[in-house]
């Protein structure tokens, strides 16, 4: 099998990579694909693939940090948004969760993967729960700078929203939430209404 290129940039062979275990998830399910696999499909060894990533999990790794990069940079558009925060938070939360659902119904074999990461790889999981509320913060901090809202700790309560959304974007709770048919992005609206409102009166989280 040909080798890559010399001149072909590492981060775009990883992409490609990347790609090729994508294609190979979606049509053979995560049990049935391997290294091989992956290499057969982008037209490589396998030897090449391990020089890039050290085994299938750790591919499948990369597939669901991705996905949360993704995530990342599409709430980050809210926080570097103008206007109310009420509006800022709950257009982040709804379309993470929109996003969530989407992937869920139209990928669900790579949704699986991301399933599985929550369950197998809880750094990876924790380290996206400190970047989301990370850019929560940012906009509390921003709302209580213009007065929108009265909050003695921005952090702690950065904290309270993501915990109380996290039913919401969970793809285990994603996924159970679609099979049982309930209005979740509603009821994604109306926690989201009633911590701005508690924000706005003023809370003490001592």
């Amino acid at each position: 099998m040909p080798e890559p290129s010399a001149s072909l940039d590492e981060h775009s062979f990883r992409a490609q990579i990347l790609e090729a275990a994508r294609i190979q998830v979606r049509r053979f399910g995560e049990a049935k694909t391997n290294v091989v696999d992956i290499a057969r499909g982008l037209g490589t060894s396998h030897t090449t693939i391990y020089r890039h990533f050290r085994s299938k999990a750790d591919i499948f790794d990369a597939l669901v940090v991705e996905a949360m990069r993704d995530e990342e940079d599409m709430a980050r558009r809210f926080v570097e948004t103008d206007g109310p925060i009420a509006e800022r938070l709950e257009g982040m939360v709804l379309a993470l969760h929109a996003r969530k659902r989407d992937r869920f119904a139209t990928d669900p074999e790579v949704y699986g993967l991301y399933r599985r990461i929550v369950e197998e790889r809880p750094e990876i999981i924790a380290a996206y729960a400190v970047a989301m509320t990370t850019l929560i913060a940012r906009i509390l901090a921003d709302g209580r700078r213009r007065g929108e809202v009265r909050i003695d700790d921005v952090e702690a309560a950065a904290g309270v929203v993501r915990d109380a959304v996290t039913v919401f974007v969970h793809p285990a709770h994603v996924a159970a939430a679609v099979a049982a048919g309930l209005p979740s992005e509603k009821m994604a609206r109306n926690v989201v209404r009633t911590l701005c409102a508690a924000f706005r009166a003023g809370i003490d989280l001592d």
